[in-house]
């Protein structure tokens, strides 16, 4: 699709994961809960690709069935570039949302904040049209942590400061993200709050599931447990795939996360 960051340049690292038993090679995924319009799947660290690609698919059976499906992974292995999954729903004429987060990564700091809290928690959501559909992938960062590896190999640098370094100095080298940095979010210096909301929403919708730990600690090595929604609801329509949990997977923990981080003092930031 001509994003060349989240395809094949992944393919070693998927492999690496095969050989040391991080992704899971065969099976299905265990349903958690299945109430017609809401599925839950722990996916067992099977290839997110293919785990999306069957949610999709599943989401498109039960929503010609019920009006609209819900469908939560959790325990997925790394999912690539959310658009690419799109077009299963859009040529159907469907319309779809899919969300991702990871529970083992924390590269971008909240809004006024110094420390990473959140992934880049993307969101992709597709439209069918007469014509072509609108395909739309964004996430809550400026820029993604593969982007900022490759160019560190390439000894290259950004455009612009779309990171910031230990300090809470804005920066365009991606070395950074080595010595504590993290990824600016959507909106930057001066309008980060844009990206920290999509980043609460994503992490409140995609760390609650009973599939998931939520965002407890984990080895650096432990794959994203991201969520799918599709064609979703009013939050209604989800929960009967959750449970009333309490500490780190109720909405609540991504707020009282952020208020607890370490304030940034740099010039733009206000808490």
């Amino acid at each position: 699709m001509g994003h060349t960051t989240h395809g094949l340049a992944l393919a070693g690292w998927y492999l690496d994961g095969v050989a040391d038993g991080v992704m899971t090679r065969a099976g299905a995924p265990e349903v958690v809960s299945d109430r017609g319009a809401a599925v839950c799947w722990r996916g067992r660290r099977l290839p997110g690709a293919w785990l999306t690609s069957e949610a999709v698919k599943l989401g498109c059976e039960r929503a010609r069935t019920h009006g609209a499906a819900t469908i939560v992974i959790g325990d997925s292995h790394h999912i690539g570039c959310l658009a690419a999954y799109l077009p299963i729903a859009t040529d159907q004429g469907l319309m779809v949302s899919i969300a991702s987060s990871s529970p083992s990564g924390a590269q971008v700091a909240p809004f006024g904040g110094l420390k990473g809290l959140y992934t880049p928690d993307p969101v992709a959501h597709g439209i069918p049209t007469p014509g072509d559909p609108i395909l739309i992938d964004i996430s809550a960062s400026i820029t993604t942590v593969n982007m900022s590896q490759r160019l560190i190999k390439a000894g290259e640098r950004f455009p612009h400061d779309w990171l910031m370094d230990k300090d809470g100095v804005p920066s365009s080298d991606p070395k950074v993200m080595t010595e504590g940095g993290t990824l600016l979010p959507t909106g930057g210096l001066d309008h980060g709050q844009k990206g920290y909301g999509m980043a609460l929403h994503a992490e409140a919708v995609t760390q609650v599931s009973r599939a998931t730990a939520g965002r407890t600690p984990r080895r650096a090595s432990t794959p994203p447990s991201p969520c799918r929604s599709m064609i979703p609801k009013p939050s209604a329509a989800a929960r009967p795939s959750c449970a009333r949990l309490g500490g780190s997977r109720t909405p609540a923990a991504p707020t009282r996360r952020a208020r607890a981080s370490r304030p940034c003092a740099c010039p733009g930031r206000r808490r």
